[in-house]
């Protein structure tokens, strides 16, 4: 088994998935996360999600300071996740089985999957658009550029972990060459509209529409922030990990989502659903042949985010097999669950690619709605109820200490969730009574939160924590230092 892992490492493939990674194997440095998360936002889906409140009659100024808000208070829940995975050294979605059980955290694995497949659909058509239209092709969205891009995609995510944070590295500094050189393009060359910054013209529909949507898109990186952290030492403060985190992702997102809102409020005629046009026609503005340079980049750093997805999705649906039948994750596993996350999101961005603008906003809210109370109990019992002290062997055991089913955190999740349908608003879909009576407006954020961090720490007053940490010390060494049998349980991932 270990020349098995030296191989893999020789190759630079990676050895592990859903298993702890031991403290011997930690590594690399803590800022390096920044360059990933703020790639991870520095993208055109990041720069539509800014353009929301335009469709339901906002302005510039309203628009910014609700990107403002929503990037503020999705980026700290996002942040507070990253700052698990050193303490831990396991995936976020596994690290749920302690809230909602090692069945029952199927509940929200089934989402963050949807999530990963839907989020890949939109990146895909974006990227696939992006190249369509640098290379000239005659249709603007090529379905062949689409399966390239996939493909890629999918063959980055198989060597995993270290070729991810490499790769987000170095992809900044061309991204900030080219966001800076667009940014100068659209200041000096674009015309804002008469009243894009009066205060006066308040549109809640508007601004709680932007707020929302931008707060969900930061909380839905929430599910797999950590498992881009998970092998950085156990020593990393956690006010680190979770400073580079927050300032990574905040300033990506507030400078492509600022920009996305300018473009919407300057660019005449300006299609929310096209967003790679108005970027091509702004970049040639300052030099021609400017807009193939940035829309190769922006595909490029889409491509990114669509490895990340890949990554997570393998993860989830590995979890979710061992959930039922205890599996070693080999390499083949891994293809598999990587080929299922590709095919899926793949072939539905070819489908709906002519309706990114349809789908895009809708989606972003029901992201929201599903991961509100999640975060909201994962949170609270990370950092109120256990504070960062877990028996992580007990988490892979089927019938450990954290049972099959976790009633506290399956009861507050789904109590949150009801709390927060009379608040929903779904255009064209599904709109809560209260949010009809509010003209529209959707505040279910500011219900299920709370709603469901309160319930959960309500409901496990009663946990014998000392006798958890108890354990946790005792099964330490075992942790580290597993023997044969166990390694291979706990998932080498080469045959």
């Amino acid at each position: 088994m270990t020349e098995m892992k030296t191989e893999a490492k020789a190759r630079g493939l990676e050895v592990r998935s859903i298993d702890y990674v031991p403290k011997s194997e930690r590594h690399g440095k803590v800022w390096h996360i920044g360059p990933l998360w703020f790639m991870s936002n520095a993208q055109i889906a990041t720069l539509a999600v800014g353009v929301t409140s335009f469709a339901l009659g906002g302005n510039l100024i309203w628009s910014i300071i609700a990107i403002l808000i929503g990037l503020v208070i999705g980026t700290i829940f996002m942040a507070a996740h990253s700052s698990q995975g050193p303490k831990l050294g396991i995936p976020q979605m596994v690290q749920s089985r302690p809230q909602f059980g090692y069945i029952g955290a199927l509940l929200v694995w089934l989402f963050a999957f949807l999530q990963y497949a839907g989020f890949n659909v939109f990146n895909t058509v974006l990227a696939g658009s992006a190249v369509s239209q640098a290379v000239k092709t005659p249709a603007t969205f090529s379905p062949f550029w689409a399966i390239v891009i996939t493909v890629v995609g999918a063959v980055i995510a198989l060597f995993g972990y270290d070729l991810i944070h490499r790769m987000e590295r170095y992809l900044v500094y061309l991204t900030v060459a080219v966001m800076a050189l667009l940014s100068i393009s659209a200041l000096v060359h674009l015309q804002l509209p008469a009243g894009a910054f009066d205060l006066t013209h308040f549109s809640p529909l508007a601004f709680f529409a932007q707020l929302g949507v931008v707060a969900g898109y930061q909380i839905s990186w929430a599910i797999y922030v950590s498992d881009y952290s998970r092998y950085l030492p156990a020593t990393t403060p956690t006010s680190r990990t979770f400073r580079w985190t927050f300032w990574g992702s905040a300033i990506g997102g507030a400078w492509i989502m600022f920009l996305g809102a300018y473009l919407a409020a300057a660019v005449k005629g300006f299609n929310a659903g096209d967003p790679v046009s108005a970027i091509e026609t702004v970049s040639n503005d300052l030099f021609p042949g400017f807009g193939t340079i940035a829309l190769l980049v922006f595909a490029l750093g889409l491509v990114a985010v669509i490895v990340l997805n890949m990554y997570g999705g393998s993860l989830t649906l590995i979890s979710s097999i061992d959930s039922f039948k205890k599996v070693r994750p080999t390499l083949t596993i891994r293809i598999i669950t990587v080929v299922i996350t590709a095919a899926i999101s793949g072939v539905l961005a070819i489908v709906i690619a002519g309706s990114f603008e349809e789908f895009f906003a809708g989606f972003l809210f029901l992201v929201l709605y599903f991961f509100i109370p999640w975060t909201a109990v994962n949170l609270t019992d990370y950092f109120i109820v256990r504070k960062g002290h877990y028996a992580i062997a007990e988490i892979f055991k089927p019938r450990g200490i954290y049972r099959r089913w976790g009633w506290q955190g399956i009861t507050a999740y789904l109590v949150g969730f009801i709390c927060m349908t009379p608040f929903f608003d779904v255009a064209g879909f599904y709109e809560g009574f209260i949010s009809k009576a509010m003209g529209g407006v959707d505040i279910s954020l500011f219900i299920g939160l709370p709603v469901a961090g309160v319930l959960y720490w309500l409901f496990t007053r009663g946990l014998d924590l000392n006798a958890e940490r108890a354990l946790a010390d005792a099964q330490a060494d075992e942790l580290e230092h597993p023997d044969a049998e166990a390694d291979d349980l706990a998932g080498v991932l080469v045959d």
